[in-house]
């Protein structure tokens, strides 16, 4: 189990730190770039930008089939209850609850002398499976997980490709920090390295972009106009 655990939070870190690496690549690109050029943002389609809007769909699409498969499961959670076998051993100090074939037979292992009782322990699993089984086809729960998964797989296809796609205006350049936050970081104001330092930059570029262009939409523009306003009136008082 620690060995489980370690490896779930390295695979975390990673990615972050990754993300994280690819905001910092997105940076010394844009300033190389844009230092050759005449204008900060030209009239031409950004596929960086049309990668970000479709990523936004996907990314919007998954949180909302998220909470709305996490809500089924709830539900059934509460009526039924995950499958489990409760198995009544004295010498143990009291009921275990065995959730699994595999968990029943660690358990038991090749005692013959407990033979009957994990029996009993296999069908009451058995029985309280099919419980759920038949909640879970009349609410829907397999189907919206399953629902969830393929479009978090689409999001992080999407993701990837906006990454490894160049971004040819400014606006296309804060649609990656924008995707790097909330990808990466566990909650909008994570003061963990190096995410105020990513927001910082975002709200840079969308200031820029909106003296030039005060009518374009920005990525991270909702998040920038937030934070301004909580900025104003922390400073008015």
């Amino acid at each position: 189990m620690a060995d489980s655990e370690i490896s779930t939070s390295l695979s975390s870190v990673t990615r972050r730190m990754l993300l994280a690496g690819t905001a910092l690549v997105t940076a010394a690109w844009t300033i190389n770039t844009f230092a050759r050029w005449p204008t900060l943002d030209g009239d031409e389609p950004d596929a960086a930008l049309r990668l970000w809007k479709e990523w936004n769909e996907a990314n919007l699409r998954t949180s909302e089939l998220c909470r709305r498969q996490q809500g089924i499961e709830a539900r059934l959670f509460e009526t039924v209850g995950f499958p489990r076998a409760e198995v009544d051993l004295p010498e143990e100090g009291g009921p275990v609850l065995l959730h699994s074939q595999d968990q029943i037979e660690e358990f038991f292992g090749n005692d013959p002398s407990t033979a009957a009782i994990q029996a009993r322990a296999e069908d009451n699993l058995a029985a309280h499976q099919a419980r759920w089984d038949a909640a879970d086809s009349e609410l829907g729960y397999s189907a919206a997980k399953q629902e969830e998964e393929t479009a978090a797989l689409l999001e992080q296809e999407l993701v990837d490709a906006l990454m490894n796609t160049p971004a040819t205006s400014l606006a296309g350049v804060a649609s990656k920090l924008d995707a790097i936050l909330r990808e990466g970081e566990s909650s909008e104001d994570c003061p963990d390295f190096p995410w105020p330092f990513i927001r910082s930059a975002l709200a840079d570029l969308v200031r820029i972009v909106q003296r030039i262009q005060p009518d374009r939409i920005v990525p991270g523009t909702d998040w920038f106009a937030s934070s301004s306003g909580a900025s104003d009136s922390s400073g008015s008082r």
